[in-house]
């Protein structure tokens, strides 16, 4: 199967460029903020007023974007090509070219989910099963751009649906691994936490959406990795593992005992409306 003629510049004047791949980190932060808006609003999910204010998620926007990026890139650099990087570190800011790690971002928008809790005096747990909520919808963006790229692609295979992706130099039909991706991380994962917040009482037992989500990622990062080419310059650990394997492994257990302690956690006392006493006749 040829690969789709998509450029991954939508347009170009001069040397001014909008490629697909920035579109996607827009459009998955945009949703996912709006998403969360929603969410907030919605204080039937929570058993009461949610966890954040319009504004004040309006402010985390900016915050989680920074987490992204900056976290994402270095975690690229430090976990996948720390010599190369370390050896030409003007690339470490060509981000328009890819190299971007979930896990590096996933750490990134965790310490700007806490930094932003304090700052703003938010309870951090409802806060971020918000955030976990709306992940998906980034990540399902970020795959259709690993695709539209031809990045990422995947172990060879003789499957009918397996593509030829032009930037594979041994020109082999490949697994299209950032769609299974796409629809693990991003489709999956989504309807999953949706059922969770809507259809039963996961929001008023803080962290359980946190903990769901990242057990919910691991397990499926491990599961596309079975198709997913390692990076050549990393290979396989073992003979089976890959870099991705070793990384999402943890997440699966820590996930676990999240939503374990979250399960098994006294739910926070909620303030009684004050009682009106009875007025005295005169």
């Amino acid at each position: 199967m040829p690969f789709p003629d998509i450029d991954p510049v939508l347009i170009q004047i001069g040397p001014f460029a909008i490629r697909w791949y920035a579109l996607a980190y827009i459009a998955g932060l945009l949703l996912g903020w709006r998403y969360i808006v929603r969410l907030t609003e919605t204080s039937a999910l929570w058993g009461g007023k949610g966890p954040a204010t319009r504004e004040e998620i309006d402010d985390l926007l900016l915050w989680a974007a920074l987490g992204v990026i900056l976290g994402g890139r270095l975690g690229y650099v430090l976990f996948y090509k720390p010599a190369y990087y370390f050896a030409n570190p003007g690339d470490i800011i060509a981000v328009w070219e890819g190299g971007m790690s979930f896990h590096g971002g996933f750490l990134g928008v965790v310490l700007a989910i806490v930094l932003f809790a304090r700052r703003k005096e938010i309870t951090l747990w409802p806060l971020g099963d918000m955030v976990a909520a709306a992940t998906p919808i980034g990540l399902f963006f970020g795959r259709i751009a690993n695709f539209i790229n031809a990045e990422l692609w995947g172990r060879p295979s003789d499957a009918p649906w397996a593509v030829v992706f032009p930037t594979d130099p041994l020109g082999l039909p490949r697994h299209p691994s950032q769609l299974y991706e796409a629809a693990l991380e991003g489709i999956l994962l989504f309807i999953l936490l949706r059922f969770l917040t809507h259809h039963t009482d996961a929001l008023k037992k803080p962290g359980t959406i946190v903990g769901a989500f990242i057990t919910g990622y691991g397990a499926s990062r491990i599961c596309v990795e079975f198709f997913r080419e390692p990076d050549a310059h990393i290979g396989y650990y073992a003979g089976i593992f890959t870099q991705g394997m070793l990384l999402s492994l943890p997440m699966v257990l820590i996930g676990l005992a999240i939503i374990f302690w979250a399960q098994r956690r006294m739910p926070q006392p909620q303030a009684k409306p004050a009682s009106k006493k009875p007025r005295k006749k005169s």
